[in-house]
């Protein structure tokens, strides 16, 4: 949305102070609404990300995680890494002894790190008062509270994910009471009313006694103790030990555009890779055989640093950045077949996500994304806060050689990153999209359709 229109994805929308883009018109609403009040797009984004995490439940929510890009007019662009932990009490042994060969994908097992995405909107509201953001934190949340408690249109996205996924997750604790209809079988049609009152009301809570809450004090207690109710080896202190950061995001320069995306653990390396090999095959035409061919290949070479290197920056052996390095990339580049095609690193699992963006009118601009990993996450619906919780702890691996090997308190490798780019004329682009691994191709394909 911007501000003036009502606007399709169909076709090219102007907005001249400020604009706001998601995959659900009831979000981009929020945020517009708060720029047209005054709000700066920070405050704008938070606004946003609370209402796409009631709306668009099935691909996200406060128990996920997210990752901020942020561009402030005339200054470099900040990060916020906003990725929970695996639990303290968790390590590959636990699992092996039970007899998993990998992390459970569903259930109060698959619920094995912190949610972070409500630290991120706490970080990127001290953020946003620091460039002199005005409106209170119940104004940022009001829409958010508004649609968990008197309802939305069910998309079309929600019910077929629930169609699709119903089987595999109507037996997990929580699931079925909170998305399956009235009969516990069928799958809320598109159009009926969907409530969450639980979660409209852990968001007001929130919104009056401070986002911090959601990790230390009352609701805390009583999200941990859902938790343990649930099967899950998070507890309170797991929770108090979240805490977002701001971070540094990678840069990568390329014909006169300055390139941004997170480090690790993101994939946002693997996005920048992706683009400098790209480059270096110079491609002429947009279109045909030797564009996607290229495109096709770089992303392969990307993701194989990708599956070797990225995990919890904590433990990297190597400084992403000099995967970055113009003489590395050139090497790389050069060992691409510009006629046949290479085989594919291994392949990665379900992955959906939310990725939304704001800018306001001096020029500040948000590129922010929020998800639970797989579609309903664990599956794990803690009924008396609302919340469902996400499943990202399975990119752990249970093997002890492995380089993203389960240890307590380890950030998971996550597919989720924000893109931002600052173009040779001035303009700041901001972008994303979902689709777990393959984000990085397709932000690579859009890049390189638009700059």
């Amino acid at each position: 949305m911007h501000d003036g229109e009502v606007c399709s994805m169909l076709k090219t929308v102007w907005g001249f102070r400020g604009a706001v883009t998601s995959p659900h018109h009831a979000a981009s609403h929020a945020g517009l609404n708060v720029l047209r009040e005054g709000g700066n797009a920070l405050e704008a984004a938070i606004a946003t990300a609370a209402a796409i995490a009631v709306v668009y439940p099935h691909m996200n929510g406060l128990g996920g995680d997210n990752f901020w890009l942020i561009k402030p007019a005339g200054c470099l662009p900040i990060g916020i890494d906003a990725c929970g932990a695996a639990a303290q009490g968790v390590n590959a042994a636990m699992y092996r002894e039970t007899g998993h060969t990998v992390i459970p994908s569903r259930g109060g097992q698959a619920a094995l790190t912190v949610a972070g995405a409500v630290a991120g909107w706490q970080e990127a509201y001290v953020l946003a008062k620091e460039w002199g953001g005005r409106l209170p934190l119940p104004r940022l949340l009001e829409e958010a509270i508004h649609y968990a408690r008197d309802g939305f249109a069910v998309t079309d996205s929600q019910y077929s994910n629930t169609i699709n996924k119903r089987d595999e997750l109507c037996l997990v604790p929580g699931f079925s009471n909170a998305f399956l209809a009235d009969d516990g079988v069928g799958a809320p049609i598109p159009g009926t009313l969907f409530r969450n009152p639980a979660l409209a009301t852990t968001i007001e809570r929130l919104a009056h006694h401070g986002l911090e809450t959601f990790y230390r004090g009352d609701l805390a207690h009583q999200i941990a103790d859902e938790l343990s109710q649930a099967g899950s080896p998070l507890g309170l202190a797991d929770l108090d030990a979240m805490a977002a950061r701001r971070v540094t995001p990678l840069q990568l320069n390329l014909n006169g555009h300055a390139l941004y995306n997170l480090p690790p653990p993101t994939q946002g390396l693997a996005s920048l890779m992706i683009l400098g090999l790209f480059s270096r095959l110079e491609v002429a035409s947009a279109e045909g055989f030797d564009f996607v061919h290229a495109l096709v290949e770089a992303t392969k070479c990307a993701f194989r640093v990708r599956d070797r290197e990225i995990g919890d920056p904590a433990y990297m052996k190597r400084d992403p950045k000099i995967f970055l390095e113009s003489s590395l990339l050139d090497k790389m580049a050069g060992s691409i077949d510009r006629g046949q095609a290479a085989s594919w690193p291994d392949g990665g699992g379900d992955g959906d996500t939310v990725w939304f963006g704001a800018v306001d009118s001096d020029g500040n601009a948000v590129s922010c994304i929020q998800s639970l990993y797989w579609e309903f996450g664990s599956g794990v619906v803690l009924s008396g806060t609302g919340l469902t919780w996400q499943n990202r702890g399975i990119s752990f691996s249970l093997d002890s050689a492995h380089h993203n090997q389960l240890m307590p308190g380890r950030k998971p490798f996550h597919t989720i990153q924000p893109a931002l780019a600052c173009l040779d004329d001035g303009r700041v682009m901001v972008y994303g999209t979902m689709g777990g691994d393959g984000q990085p191709q397709t932000q690579a394909a859009l890049f390189c359709r638009y700059a």
